[in-house]
């Protein structure tokens, strides 16, 4: 847990301090890929909380469904097809899902105190 929240605390402190841009053209690709990385985060918070979490199960999720999720939406937009919207709906679908299963084990595991 305090390497999660080191992590978290240098990432902060990185974007804070180094003024990374990339061309606005790049957004749609950048958005659909941070939304594909939140989805695993909220994915593995979910796993922690049933203690199933894995690490390299986390990291190659991560990285994988971003960069598959950024490449689907530039070969859509190379060929003149919207395949982002796939990603948004099946990427978003998962992150609310995945938070409503966090918020009810936290309701749960509170009104039991």
């Amino acid at each position: 847990m305090i390497i999660a929240i080191l992590g978290l605390m240098i990432g902060v402190l990185l974007g804070v301090y180094l003024p990374i841009t990339y061309p606005s053209s790049y957004s749609l690709y950048m958005s659909v890929a941070i939304l594909a990385a939140l989805d695993s985060v909220f994915g593995a918070i979910r796993s922690h909380m049933e203690e199933k979490f894995h690490s390299t199960i986390f990291v190659s999720g991560f990285f994988g469904n971003a960069i598959l999720a950024g490449f689907l939406a530039y070969i859509g937009d190379r060929l003149g097809v919207p395949l982002y919207y796939a990603a948004i709906f099946a990427f978003g679908g998962r992150l609310f899902q995945n938070f409503a299963i966090i918020r009810r084990y936290l309701i749960e595991r509170i009104t039991k105190k």
